[in-house]
């Protein structure tokens, strides 16, 4: 049990996020923010002290697919995670393998290089799925996956494989 914040990215709102977890905490409640991490570390700062897990997500190992995916590079991310981390905080990465985009042998080997670096030991893999489906055809907006089989475990064990003898504990 718990709170845990996500959003959108509630480090937009850190003030707000800050006097929520704070007041959470003082209750003895367990917290939690899901974030990008794509945020100015001053944030983090600004949060951390009342947060117990971070739920962090990366779209791709590499800073220019992670550009192409998400807009923004990988760096900043990758950045403040290692700096959580070695702040002595419980960091969770989370990672969406998304076929054609971040789903190969080679990724999974680029994942765990990337979560070496920033001593992260575990690792959540999140299957891709269709969840999203329905909301892009309420908006009326094209869905670029609309054609995609969802992945299940078995689909992307292999990739799993990859991330455990690499030495990262990696779990659905």
């Amino acid at each position: 049990g718990g709170v845990t914040l996500s959003g959108g990215e509630a480090l937009t709102q850190p003030e707000f996020a800050s006097a929520l977890l704070k007041a959470c905490k003082e209750e003895g409640i367990h917290t939690a923010i899901e974030t990008t991490g794509y945020v100015d570390r001053q944030l983090l700062d600004v949060v951390r002290p009342y947060v117990d897990l971070f739920l962090f997500d990366i779209k791709h190992w590499d800073a220019q697919k992670h550009r192409e995916g998400t807009g923004v590079t990988n760096e900043q991310i990758l950045a403040n995670m290692k700096y959580l981390i070695a702040m002595g905080h419980e960091v969770l990465p989370r990672l969406p393998i998304i076929p054609g985009f971040n789903d190969s042998e080679a990724d999974a080997k680029g994942f765990a290089q990337r979560l070496k670096e920033v001593k992260a030991n575990s690792v959540q893999l999140l299957p891709f799925h269709q969840f999203g489906e329905k909301k892009y055809e309420m908006l009326h907006q094209s869905y670029a996956y609309a054609d995609v089989p969802a992945l299940h475990e078995t689909d992307v064990k292999s990739f799993q494989d990859v991330l455990v003898q690499a030495g990262i504990h990696a779990f659905f």
